[in-house]
């Protein structure tokens, strides 16, 4: 996929998870984002290390709800396979770290975009397939449809483990509470120094909006009608927010 020129200093973070609903939700966002934008994805953990869970009927009688609800405000599908069978499966475990991994594998192997593919194709294999995606032959098989022979991939996911991704989340974590992001999904909007965070909750469902908003702000044209009220600016060279 090739986006569109743009300042050259001017990318837009996406603070996510690979098991978060909302940045689910926030899919066709971020594929609006990336016609008119560089979009560089950062893998948070909400459910990696110790917060890793097995499926049960807890975990499901907590998720259902906010997903029906996603799917609501976004017109996002989730799956018959999602709903009725991985969430019935107490057998699967939801863990970001390997998800989270195969995208810097991906990205290391071929870019940043084909990383932000890797990332989509894992949210539909979850969501709508009901997949297990912390699997690495699940992972393979994801690789695979975007063009990377299996015993590439799970070599670079293996590197990635051991010596990037504690790194990746630690940095993608110490970003969000840098710039006061609420949670996942969170927008950070860099240009040059300043970072902004950009409230997308009114876009959820609009991606074309969303994609002509995010246009007037990497061009500086955006009015003050159009600007975010609550948003949050970061200075980076001096670590100021306000």
């Amino acid at each position: 996929m090739t986006t569109p020129a743009a300042p050259h200093d001017t990318v837009l973070h996406y603070i996510h998870d690979p098991l978060c609903g909302w940045c689910y939700g926030a899919a066709p966002l971020v594929a609006a984002a990336r016609e008119v934008l560089s979009v560089q994805a950062h893998g948070g953990g909400m459910m990696a290390g110790r917060n890793r869970r097995r499926v049960d009927a807890q975990l499901r009688d907590y998720v259902m709800p906010h997903d029906h609800r996603i799917a609501q405000m976004t017109g996002q599908a989730f799956g018959e396979n999602y709903f009725d069978g991985l969430l019935r499966d107490t057998e699967a475990i939801f863990d970001s770290a390997p998800p989270i991994a195969a995208v810097l594998a991906v990205r290391a192997l071929k870019d940043e975009a084909a990383g932000l593919d890797m990332l989509a194709a894992i949210q539909r294999a979850h969501y709508q397939q009901g997949r297990r995606i912390s699997e690495v032959a699940t992972l393979t098989e994801l690789a695979q449809t975007l063009g990377i022979a299996p015993a590439a991939f799970i070599a670079e996911l293996q590197r990635v483990e051991q010596e990037e991704l504690a790194n990746h989340i630690e940095a993608s974590r110490e970003l969000l509470n840098h710039v006061g992001g609420r949670g996942f999904p969170t927008f950070v909007l860099q240009r040059g120094n300043t970072l902004e965070v950009l409230d997308t909750g009114r876009w959820l469902g609009q991606p074309e909006q969303w994609k002509a908003y995010l246009g007037e702000q990497a061009r500086g044209t955006a009015s003050v009608a159009a600007s975010d009220g609550g948003s949050v600016r970061c200075d980076l060279l001096s670590g100021r927010c306000e």
